[in-house]
């Protein structure tokens, strides 16, 4: 067992705690911690079982492992919870004992089965021992009360970054057709009569010629790169809803009426 002290407060340790079996499930919550006669260190505890915590099943802390509010027994759920019971708050008499001896095979333990005078396992309060009183929570004065607790979700959100979006441009190649309308000369032969009166360079008879020039448009290509568009990239914000579950424990306060006084003080006296 990791918990060897038998101070008030290692024993108060143990109230309350989870315990858990061999398969690793939870089995329940301590609801008695039983210390021995002698050495005072803790031997038992209870589990609850029953319902609403009515029973309680014991377990032995001989080879359990005790650490951080957790109890780890070598034992699982079914054995624990058909071992000897008792209601909550009840001691233990030789009997029982000897049947939760029996029922987890401690006899040939150390410290177990070797006389009841020596070893023998009573109920005490936390850190108290050699008493039939069972260990439970006791407040006095003005405090008699219990605390309830209980978990609250808080859900925020953080900033993360999912992606990258990049602004690339390339260079495509494309055919444009565009008419262009060009002019060009041709030449035709043209007679005119020489009337009376008409002025004539030459009227001798022998060879001669005569040029005309031609001309014709040609297509000429020029490119020129300008600006046509600005492009960027920008964000927004979209706001959309999500729905988040998680589990939250609580505390829930029972009533368990075990008075045994008699609180009428009405009832007159004889």
């Amino acid at each position: 067992m990791t918990t060897t002290d038998p101070s008030p407060r290692a024993v108060q340790a143990l109230d309350d705690s989870v315990v858990i079996g061999t398969d690793g499930s939870e089995i329940g919550r301590v609801g008695q911690v039983y210390t021995d006669n002698d050495t005072g260190q803790p031997s038992w505890v209870t589990v609850k079982t029953g319902w609403f915590g009515t029973n309680e099943s014991f377990v032995p802390l001989s080879a359990a492992t005790i650490q951080d509010g957790t109890i780890r027994v070598p034992y699982d759920k079914e054995m624990i919870k058909g071992a000897p019971n008792n209601d909550a708050g009840e001691p233990l008499n030789e009997t029982d004992e000897q049947e939760l001896y029996s029922y987890y095979d401690l006899s040939g333990q150390d410290g177990y089965g070797a006389g009841y005078e020596q070893s023998q396992v009573r109920v005490g309060t936390i850190g108290t021992t050699g008493t039939d009183i069972p260990a439970q929570r006791t407040v006095s004065g003005d405090a008699d009360y219990l605390t309830r607790s209980e978990e609250q979700l808080h859900v925020g959100t953080e900033k993360v970054q999912t992606g990258r979006a990049r602004l690339r441009k390339f260079v495509v190649t494309e055919q444009q057709s565009v008419t262009v309308p060009v002019t060009r000369e041709e030449v035709r032969v043209v007679r005119e009569p020489v009337t009376p009166g008409d002025t004539v360079d030459d009227v001798s008879i022998g060879e001669a010629a005569a040029d005309v020039v031609l001309t014709e448009e040609r297509v000429v290509v020029n490119k020129e790169t300008v600006p046509v568009e600005k492009v960027r990239l920008d964000t927004e914000t979209v706001t959309e809803q999500q729905d988040v579950t998680e589990t939250v424990r609580k505390e829930q306060i029972e009533f368990d009426d075990d008075t045994t006084v008699d609180t009428d003080r009405t009832r007159p006296t004889r």
